[in-house]
């Protein structure tokens, strides 16, 4: 805990932003960080609450030991708070930024709707590690002789090559990508995390002894069954990375696409890359002057109103087909669950009109090319309203309602088709392995993250890979000396 009567005695703060004026004219992080002092403050108000429900299955996936750092950070004893919080969390710079904290809603002191700022405390102790030298690489003591493959460099992946370098493995990561991060790189926009962080952790791997393989489709440029007869284990750590489609009239309108290439595309821009790619070919999608609407109410749809804002969108309209939250949950049924109630992100506090309990009928266009978006209210059974329709007007239309699993190319391909892996049938096509050993019914063969789990979050994904790696490790050596 913190200070004992801190949460008494200071008010809850976090990072205040760039005004959206200045922040939409850019691709950077427009956080603006608070000083030393501040954070200790804040860290001063968690509370000696008996059971910390900020982390284990109602809070942190990760199990971040939460009140702990929070106490030697408000010690100042930032040091051993980034020792501890590294020792639950390989990369806190990725998860202080893009995680949607759900150790805050799980917060005692969120029954007051005034939670401990975990993280902008978290954010902090991770920046702070690399201004005091704490992120350089720590390769292991002696090494084992065993060989493993990884399949992906999102941050399940990326967890997995970390810890199983550390326990003295030769890991060999392979990518698709020209550069590591999977969608952690491509898919997540740089004001939201900048790409030097991914970068910077890469450097620190390979310092472990972890070689990144990049422009290699496995499945493709190698197969999997090469990989099998060549390392003692293989972990699959690909993404969820199809688009659920909407299936609506006229979404082959020139003018409608689906929202990740329209992601990956700017970041590939911002990173002076080529926006071609292996998996993501298309044309330039650029919405500068162009009036946008985006269909779905998640954070991937988010992250398109903030990037169509940014390349000089003139309107963006958000459709989400559920009814308005309400401004605040009933804590008594919800706390300390993750709640239903009106959040607004940063990119739709830049001036996004947000329609809800709304449908998406069709895509209107003329000569191919799309003039306007049809909607309608729909009821609470999400059942459309005879005599509400009306039409948006639109030149670009992105669909953001989600993702139904990984693609079904290279990878897939290959496991589905000559090694008859099993697959999962309650979430989709995800690879079917247990919870406990990550196991696959093809020998060698462990998976880990959205592949496995659905599509989730990056905070899952790195508890994914960590356990993962545990699993590995006690299958060739017998016994892990990898956290649980």
């Amino acid at each position: 805990m913190g200070k004992v009567t801190g949460f008494l005695e200071i008010d809850r703060q976090v990072h205040k932003y760039q005004p959206a004026s200045d922040r939409i004219r850019h691709f950077r992080e427009f956080t603006l960080p608070m000083s030393d002092k501040e954070v200790e403050k804040q860290a001063a108000r968690c509370m000696d609450c008996g059971i910390p429900f900020c982390h284990g299955p109602t809070g942190c996936p990760v199990h971040n030991q939460i009140p702990d750092w929070n106490d030697l950070v408000y010690n100042g004893d930032w040091d051993n708070a980034i020792r501890n919080l590294h020792s639950t969390n390989n990369f806190p710079e990725f998860t202080g930024r893009i995680c949607p904290a759900p150790c805050e809603e799980a917060c005692t002191l969120n029954l007051e709707d005034i939670p401990v700022a975990i993280k902008t405390v978290e954010q902090a102790i991770a920046d702070k590690a690399y201004e005091l030298g704490h992120v350089r690489p720590y390769p292991p003591l002696q090494k084992t002789g065993k060989r493993v493959a990884i399949i992906g460099s999102g941050p399940s992946g990326m967890a997995a090559a970390q810890q199983l370098g550390r326990a003295g493995h030769d890991v060999d990561v392979y990518e698709r990508e020209s550069r590591p991060g999977g969608l952690m790189r491509y898919g997540i926009p740089d004001f939201k995390m900048e790409k030097h962080y991914i970068d910077r952790r890469v450097e620190q791997m390979q310092g472990e002894g972890v070689t990144f393989h990049c422009g290699v489709n496995v499945g493709v440029d190698k197969k999997v069954s090469e990989l099998l007869a060549e390392y003692e284990a293989v972990l699959y750590c690909g993404g969820s990375e199809t688009p659920r489609p909407a299936g609506l009239p006229g979404d082959d309108l020139h003018g409608v696409y689906d929202a990740m290439p329209y992601l990956v595309q700017q970041n590939r821009r911002v990173g002076s890359e080529d926006i071609q790619s292996s998996a993501w070919k298309g044309e330039p999608i650029f919405a500068g002057g162009q009036h946008v609407v985006v269909v779905g109410g998640g954070d991937t749809a988010s992250d398109c109103v903030g990037t169509a804002f940014r390349q000089g969108a003139v309107r963006v309209t958000q459709l989400d087909i559920r009814p308005q939250p309400p401004e605040r949950e009933n804590k008594m049924d919800v706390w300390p669950y993750w709640a239903t109630k009106m959040r607004t992100s940063s990119s739709q506090a830049e001036g996004a009109q947000r329609e809800f309990q709304v449908a998406t009928l069709e895509f209107i266009g003329e000569e191919g090319q799309l003039t306007g978006v049809k909607c309608c209210e729909v009821d609470e059974k999400r059942k459309p309203i005879p005599g509400t329709e009306f039409v948006i007007r639109a030149d670009l239309a992105f669909i953001a309602i989600g993702f139904s699993g990984p693609m079904n190319t290279g990878v897939m391909s290959e496991l589905e088709g000559d090694l008859k892996i099993n697959v999962d049938s309650r979430r989709s096509t995800n690879v079917a392995a247990n919870d406990r050993d990550y196991r696959t019914n093809i020998d060698k063969l462990f998976v880990a993250g959205d592949v496995r789990r659905g599509q989730s979050l990056v905070v899952w994904a790195i508890r994914e890979g960590r356990q993962a790696a545990r699993s590995i490790d006690e299958t060739l050596m017998g016994s892990s000396v990898l956290p649980r």
